[in-house]
């Protein structure tokens, strides 16, 4: 996700304002009620989740008092804002990922990782290759690319999906949540006035040890209870072409990490505008910052993959093989993106009702200490909107007079707080979320299962970054 993107949520999330003279109190009733009839028509009548996402959502924006000429543009904005960002990260992210997994590089990579690791160890070395991955890419895209080689240990070993699967999201979830570039704790940070670099220090600090007890301890003993789990055939059907040499896995490593370069350069290059006073119309860092833009690097990932692992080895005599593998890739995930766009949409008539704004204000004001409170906002714009990019920024933007108004606070103290307010973000992900439905879908799972799996893994981590973080904060007071 651009800096340009989070900064356009931010100012999303800054219309708390009720859509209509609703009390604070029917609106908290009409978002309750909403999300039961929700889960009802998902789980119970087993309505399509796409269906009952946009209908839930247009029944809900009326109720809330959406004014009728609003009405159509509020849920269509919401579909399209999150599609812009969706959409092109998945569609890519599944072309890369269908590529490496047809060419046999996701084989290469699992072979790689379980001989270094040993079979036995496989959601670690899955789980840890996913911190590195998910370091400066949005999670999204980073789940998709490497969900080919999640899917390829889990054919080779057997057993759940979720046992290979989990672990690894739960890395992405701490690496999204807490630490720098990714958007919410970037732009935390800004509002705050925190130092960028010290946040990175203290997300890695306490993310560490939350992810491995949380992500990735945790997330094995969950998916030992929710039982067996098999492999989808979302990217298309399993296994490699068989007349293809492997290719090398140097190759496959320099497909996979080169979006990871190019947005490390796209995040240099801001950090040298906003922070050293670099020329921002600069030719080089302008550049840096068009390639490094998520969806331009998995498009150039993505294209350089059908070059060096389709036309490459078959001698450019490829035919139709490469138009055969992109629709092989994004068909089967059309309907994800569908239902991931429905979720945005529920997400911004919650918004557009004011209900996260009223609740966050009410706890602004009743002089909880400022590092608990941003915890608690954050959480609770979380759980009324969906965002967590959207709740960490707002929830900072809540409490960013508050800590101007005390100068006693140190940049660490500063760092920990922000730490703090992102980590609320991350938890109690549920129906308007566009995560759950992406994460969830692309695992095969169902409503309830997704509950138990990805939204307690992600509130275990927060809460215990949370816990780790407001340790130290004590500490350095």
């Amino acid at each position: 996700m651009t800096t340009s993107h989070a900064a356009s949520l931010v100012a999303l999330a800054a219309a708390t304002e009720p859509a209509a003279t609703r009390s604070p109190a029917f609106l908290m009733v009409t978002a309750v009620v909403a999300i039961a009839v929700l889960l009802v028509l998902i789980m119970k009548v087993k309505l399509h989740a796409f269906y009952s996402l946009v209908i839930v959502s247009l029944l809900t924006a009326v109720v809330a008092g959406i004014p009728t000429a609003d009405l159509v543009s509020t849920l269509t904005s919401g579909f399209g804002n999150t599609l812009a960002t969706v959409a092109l990260l998945v569609g890519f992210g599944a072309v890369l990922g269908r590529i490496v997994e047809v060419s046999g590089g996701a084989q290469v990579l699992a072979d790689t990782l379980l001989s270094r690791f040993g079979e036995k160890r496989a959601p670690l070395a899955l789980s840890v290759a996913s911190l590195f991955y998910g370091f400066p890419i949005f999670l999204d895209a980073a789940f998709v690319v490497m969900l080919p080689i999640i899917y390829t240990v889990a054919r080779r070993l057997g057993g759940s999906l979720m046992l290979y699967a989990l672990p690894a999201a739960g890395a992405f979830l701490m690496m999204h949540a807490l630490v720098p570039p990714h958007p919410g704790p970037v732009a935390a940070s800004g509002i705050l006035g925190a130092d960028v670099g010290l946040v990175v220090v203290i997300a890695l600090l306490v993310g560490l040890p939350t992810w491995y007890l949380m992500g990735y301890r945790l997330a094995l003993v969950l998916a030992r209870r929710v039982g067996f789990v098999a492999v989808p055939d979302l990217l298309g059907k399993a296994g490699g072409d068989e007349d293809q040499p492997r290719p090398s896995f140097g190759i496959v490593l320099l497909v996979l990490l080169l979006p990871l370069l190019l947005i490390f350069g796209a995040t240099a290059s801001n950090t040298a505008v906003t922070n050293y006073g670099a020329d921002e119309d600069n030719p080089l860092l302008v550049v840096l910052q068009v390639l490094g833009a998520t969806p331009v690097a998995l498009l150039i990932a993505s294209v350089l993959a059908m070059l060096l692992l389709v036309v490459r080895p078959n001698r450019g005599k490829v035919g139709s093989r490469v138009e055969e593998l992109v629709d092989d890739a994004v068909a089967p995930v059309c309907s994800i993106i569908l239902i991931t766009g429905a979720g945005g949409m529920f997400g911004r008539v919650l918004t557009e009702t004011g209900i996260g704004g009223v609740i966050a204000e009410g706890l602004n004001d009743a002089g909880l200490p400022l590092i608990l409170a941003g915890f608690i906002i954050a959480i609770a714009l979380r759980v009324a909107q969906g965002s967590a990019t959207v709740a960490g920024t707002t929830a900072a933007g809540l409490l960013a007079p508050a800590v101007a108004a005390d100068p006693s606070l140190s940049q660490l103290q500063l760092a920990c707080i922000v730490v703090a307010v992102v980590a609320g973000a991350i938890t109690f992900s549920h129906v308007n979320d566009s995560g759950f439905w992406l994460v969830g879908r692309f695992l095969g799972l169902d409503t309830a299962t997704t509950f138990k799996t990805w939204s307690v893994v992600g509130t275990a981590i927060g809460f215990t970054a949370f816990g780790l973080v407001w340790l130290l904060y004590l500490v350095v007071s």
